[in-house]
């Protein structure tokens, strides 16, 4: 049985990563004005709706441990307002009640699940099963703007909190496609490649060396056939330092990964280019006057937030010891696909016993105990 290749976004641009940026160091006073300048650029939502938690407040000690939902849409340019939405990344940050660390754990997007009844006001959805990341796309039929993103992310709340018994303290919609600004104002950014990756996206024409699309692709984005006359972009095993349009084209790469382990691989190469990112944000961005305005800006024009009722500077002040740079992500599935065929909806993944162990200590506050008990969920990275 083949694998369906279907896109990932497992790299995140935090919701708070803007304020892990601010809040990894310095004065008290300099983080607060750092903060209200960070938080000024973000598009704040009620994302959440009736999985809510707690009303607005003024200000609030943020104790016990939070869950965020975390979802990464890769919208496209000139793309039609009125097409449906799929998440292409799902992901839960858990802050233990401790406060002092960070743990990723990424749902698979085809993953087989219940999703709920939901009526967003213009196309009710009856309820059924499906594939997790379709949940955003009910949710948000018939609706345009902040209105399809409200109802997409809140049938996902929905979804997962079925799924999981999670009901998420606060969340955020990330779109990827901003996301090469926040390099741009880096100027580059630099990692390890672990695996020599060729895109299907950008290349160039072997005749004129002018930029041009190497592959035709299906509708579902994966390979038709290579298109004659051009060489793929390709980013070799080493270190690499990526300028905004290489960065984006990598992290957006399943297809041709030398070691064929498809969105899994990508998925890896995602969470190797966040902590990169986030960590040169942090070197770069807080020690340049002149990088650091830009920087927050950037990062806030990414993301809509749903703070959960908690106030953005509580949240920075509550998780200030989490550094961006030591984030541990999780493996569901021992990174490999557990497919199932199933009629009319095609090939979906089935969560395996392990990683619902997973999600129950993130439930119960208990990740760090399962971790030392199953170390091989710990993705490399």
């Amino acid at each position: 049985m083949s694998k369906r290749r279907t896109p990932r976004w497992a790299l995140v641009l935090v919701w708070i990563g803007a304020l892990l940026v601010v809040g990894s160091g310095g004065a008290v006073a300099a983080m607060k004005a750092t903060v209200s300048s960070a938080t000024r650029t973000v598009t704040k939502q009620n994302l959440l709706g009736s999985v809510r938690k707690a009303p607005e407040r003024e200000h609030v000690s943020v104790t016990g441990a939070k869950n965020i939902l975390l979802v990464g849409v890769d919208t496209r340019k000139n793309q039609d307002p009125s097409a449906l939405t799929r998440s292409d990344s799902i992901i839960l940050l858990h802050i233990p009640a401790s406060h002092d660390a960070g743990y990723m754990v990424s749902l698979p997007r085809d993953s087989y699940v219940s999703i709920p009844k939901y009526d967003n006001g213009a196309v009710p959805y009856p309820g059924g099963k499906a594939k997790i990341n379709a949940a955003f796309a009910f949710g948000s039929r018939g609706l345009t703007g902040p209105k399809a993103l409200s109802g997409g992310f809140e049938l996902l709340a929905l979804t997962v909190k079925k799924l999981t018994g999670i009901t998420p303290d606060a969340g955020a919609i990330i779109d990827f496609e901003g996301f090469a600004d926040v390099v741009k104002v880096l100027g580059k950014v630099c990692m390890y490649v672990d695996e020599t990756t060729k895109s299907v996206h950008k290349g160039r024409n072997n005749k004129t060396g002018e930029p041009a699309v190497p592959y035709k692709l299906n509708t579902d984005g994966t390979i038709r056939h290579k298109i004659s006359g051009t060489t793929p972009n390709t980013y070799k095993k080493g270190n690499h330092c990526f300028n905004p349009t290489e960065a984006l084209d990598f992290v957006r790469q399943r297809d041709l990964l030398e070691n064929g382990d498809y969105d899994y691989g990508r998925q890896r190469h995602q969470q190797q280019f966040l902590r990169a990112l986030m960590k040169q944000a942090v070197d770069d961005g807080l020690s340049s006057p002149q990088k650091l305005p830009g920087l927050l800006q950037a990062i806030g024009r990414t993301m809509t937030v749903d703070d959960g009722g908690i106030p953005l500077e509580d949240w920075v002040f509550a998780m200030r010891e989490v550094k961006p740079d030591e984030l541990v992500t999780l493996k569901t599935n021992d990174g490999e696909f557990h497919s199932d065929e199933i009629p009319g909806i095609g090939s979906v993944e089935i969560l395996t016993e392990l990683s619902l162990q997973m999600l129950k200590a993130v439930r119960n506050d208990d990740l760090a105990a399962f971790i030392r008990s199953h170390p091989e969920v710990v993705a490399q990275t």
